[in-house]
């Protein structure tokens, strides 16, 4: 794999680590500038804000952009979101901090996806893309627990502060690991919205809403269900937080070539896995060992679904694929605020903690139909073209050929 994958992996860490990060810190924040908890809460919202709006915005201010170029702007962004977050003077100007650092969030990944699969030969394209989400799941593993504690000790503004320095690492190391990937000649804005109107494309997005918030409805309840159902501590929770994050991590590993081989199984795969998995878990959760296993294979089962629909709306987007992948960020943060919210809709109702597991299987459920119905129709068209051709920063294979319809599984 090249080294330019390793940049984008370090700038996935900063960015997965920011993203969590304020969940654990909620508390400290509260207290040091005089409000609430729910209150704070909303700094969570903020973020995802800024990646919902910031994912097409400023892919499309950023169309004819060199892909280098922007990766580093969309860098430089979010050094300067955290930066401000840390020497954020009131409550207002720390949300504003927040929502500026999750603008480039989405465009980041959809651009650094293309580029990504530019690198490499067609058949290694997903596991490119998984690579560089692998910096996202390690954030979850040692970035997010260790950023919390360093917040606990020295404050939370220290935290930013590193991840602002990680940001600036990141920049360096885009700069001189990435080599120059230059927009293609026929690229504009107007192709790239046509391309994100195409039915495949926007059934893929619909599939993330639906399949991803599956995952969220659970894990935005899962400290209280570590303390309030499985029994541990509220020491624990840390612990695991982390083997939710060795579990995305081994997904992310196995989604890599497991997409390239085959898309669309996969996709239906993984989707119908998180269901099954999710309905154990409304048993298995009573039970300490079992339940922390199931925690791992939640992790591993629900973030295997981000690789193949990612790569889904890349392909199906075909020429024009980068506000599509963009986009598909904005889709997961949708998934990860519709899925808390489906969630907590239920513990409210007074269904228990263990009710926003059904809730999650359902939600998976519907993903995994839109995702059947999408297979259905692309079955009846005469192919799809692969993001990139044969070669690294090769132009776009028009192509219908045998390995295109078996990357997308028809």
């Amino acid at each position: 794999m090249p080294l330019a994958l390793l940049a984008l992996a370090v700038s996935a860490f900063g960015i997965g680590t920011t993203e969590f990060v304020m969940m654990g810190l909620l508390p400290n924040v509260a207290d040091d500038l005089g409000t609430s908890v729910p209150t704070a809460g909303h700094l969570v919202s903020a973020y995802a804000i800024g990646v919902v709006i910031g994912a097409p915005l400023l892919t499309a201010l950023g169309s004819r952009v060199p892909r280098k170029r922007m990766l580093l702007l969309l860098m430089a962004l979010f050094t300067v979101g955290n930066l401000a977050s840390a020497f954020a003077p009131g409550f207002g100007w720390l949300i504003g901090g927040r929502v500026l650092a999750g603008l480039p969030h989405g465009a980041f990944f959809g651009v650094g996806a293309v580029v990504a699969a530019r690198l490499v030969r067609e058949d290694r394209q997903a596991r490119a893309v998984a690579t560089m989400f692998l910096g996202l799941t390690v954030a979850n593993i040692l970035g997010v627990p260790a950023a919390t504690l360093l917040g606990q000790h020295l404050g939370w503004r220290a935290t930013f502060l590193v991840v602002g320095a990680i940001g600036l690492l990141a920049m360096a190391a885009l700069a001189r690991l990435v080599p120059y990937v230059p927009v293609e000649a026929h690229q504009s804005l107007g192709r790239e919205l046509r391309a994100l109107r195409r039915p495949q494309v926007l059934l893929g997005l619909l599939t993330a809403v639906f399949g991803f918030a599956g995952v969220f409805a659970v894990y935005s309840y899962l400290a209280s269900m570590t303390t309030e159902v499985m029994g541990f501590g509220a020491s624990s929770v840390t612990v695991v937080l982390a083997l939710f994050g060795i579990g995305m991590t081994a997904g992310a590993l196995a989604a890599g070539p497991l997409t390239d081989r085959a898309l669309r199984p996969t996709l239906y795969g993984s989707l119908g896995a998180l269901a099954l998995v999710l309905v154990a878990f409304r048993f298995t959760v009573h039970v300490p060992w079992l339940a922390l296993v199931t925690v791992v294979v939640l992790g591993a089962v629900g973030f295997m679904t981000t690789t193949p629909l990612q790569m889904l709306v890349m392909n199906q987007a075909k020429d024009a694929p980068t506000l599509a992948s963009a986009s598909n960020h904005s889709a997961f943060n949708l998934a990860n605020a519709g899925g808390a919210w489906a969630g907590g809709a239920a513990v409210a109702a007074g269904w228990g903690w263990t009710s926003p597991t059904l809730v999650g299987a359902g939600l998976a459920v519907v993903g995994l139909a839109i995702a059947a119905v999408a297979g259905l129709l692309d079955r009846t068209a005469k192919g799809t073209s692969r993001v990139v051709a044969g070669s690294p920063l090769a132009a776009v294979d028009e192509r219908v050929s045998g390995s295109s319809s078996r990357a997308n599984g028809s």
